[in-house]
């Protein structure tokens, strides 16, 4: 009998995950399943039918709109699953706030649920644990200090890797992004990532610009590039310096340095071995709740997977223009800081490389609806 799976994302890069995870699906099961889901482009390219857009779902903010937006769009999802597809498994892809709630109806409407990337409770808020215990049935991690911290609580977990180590690309034509963007190949490359989003721009980009014009005066040596996200629109900012969109990889892998907003960036860069530091600042309120919810003092997730001190963090009031460009300056100029950063790197990545994280949770996911059948 032909398998049915809903998949549930909320932003682009868990619907490109997940987008993976049905292309393994497919073949696993010779195109004999029928997946549908909420998503964008990534999954709509594997053949997934939407029966939602998330562009709404991607909204930052607690907003009155936003809540009700959320309400109507989870309302419709759960009607259509007990009352038109009825899936023998709902994956529900990170977003957190969004799909813990919807978990909850899904339990009392008896369908089997696992969550793929789930929130990282291990960093803070950790009381979403009993959430998950009462209604996932399986949750397939991408760190693997997170397979114990769940076991501990009884929950049923497998650690499938993280979907970056086989999701970036190989970058080896360092010479050429050069002369396409016009850099000089006798200075060091610094590049800076301000953020994602737009509060996050708001918050560290002035932060950072004062960090370059303080490196800039020192020394003569270095350049500097903006990354601009592929998730901001073209106009979100402006900097008086060469800014390059859509090629965050190259960007990654070919700078001497980076100068980074804490996120999954840090991550990337691990897998390229670049040296970078990271910083962050946002609302002082939500950083006041922060302290109040946070289960761990680290930020960076190379610090955090390797459970030792790597990258250098400023965070909140210590993401100060002139401490981080002192830093950034000393990192410059010690080889043995830089090489201790690249054994960070390098550490995370042997913790992280588990292999094809798409195919072991499409694999996980046949084994289990194949085994309900005996």
């Amino acid at each position: 009998m032909t398998k049915k799976i809903f998949i549930i994302t909320g932003e682009f890069s868990g619907d490109n995950h997940a987008s993976k995870v049905v292309r393994e699906l497919k073949k696993l099961y010779n195109n004999d399943i029928i997946i549908e889901g909420v998503g964008e482009s990534n999954l709509e390219r594997e053949g997934v039918k939407l029966l939602v857009n998330h562009s709404k779902m991607g909204k930052m903010g607690l907003t009155p709109k936003t809540v009700i937006e959320h309400i109507a769009i989870g309302k419709k999802i759960i009607n259509y699953l007990k009352n038109e597809f009825k899936p023998d498994l709902v994956l529900l892809v990170d977003y957190g706030a969004f799909n813990l709630q919807i978990s909850k109806h899904l339990k009392k409407a008896g369908i089997k649920t696992y969550y793929f990337i789930p929130p990282q409770i291990w960093a803070s808020r950790k009381y979403r644990i009993k959430t998950i215990k009462k209604n996932i049935d399986k949750v397939l991690t991408i760190f693997p200090f997170e397979k114990e911290f769940y076991s501990k609580e009884g929950i049923n977990v497998e650690y499938v890797g993280h979907p970056i180590v086989s999701e970036l690309p190989e970058c080896n034509n360092r010479d050429e992004f050069f002369e396409k963007h016009n850099l000089d190949k006798n200075k060091k490359l610094i590049s800076v990532f301000p953020g994602s989003r737009m509060f996050e721009i708001k918050f560290l980009l002035n932060i950072f610009l004062k960090t370059v014009k303080l490196i800039e005066k020192t020394r003569n040596d270095v350049q500097f590039v903006f990354s601009h996200a592929n998730s901001l629109s073209d106009n979100a900012f402006k900097v008086p310096y060469k800014t390059i969109k859509n090629e965050n990889h190259q960007l990654l892998a070919y700078s001497d340095f980076l100068i980074l907003a804490s996120g999954t960036v840090a991550l990337e860069a691990s897998i390229y071995e670049t040296p970078m530091i990271i910083a962050y600042r946002g609302p002082l309120f939500f950083y006041l709740v922060y302290l109040l919810v946070r289960n761990i003092k680290k930020a960076c997730l190379v610090n955090i997977i390797t459970g030792k001190d790597y990258v250098d963090e400023f965070l909140m009031f210590d993401a100060n223009p002139n401490k981080i460009a002192n830093t950034v300056n000393n990192i410059l100029d010690n080889k043995d800081k830089r090489d201790y950063i690249i054994k960070g790197c390098r550490e995370t990545k042997e913790l992280l490389n588990k292999g094809l994280c798409a195919y072991h949770v499409a694999l996980i996911i046949k084994n289990d609806l194949d085994e309900e059948k005996k």
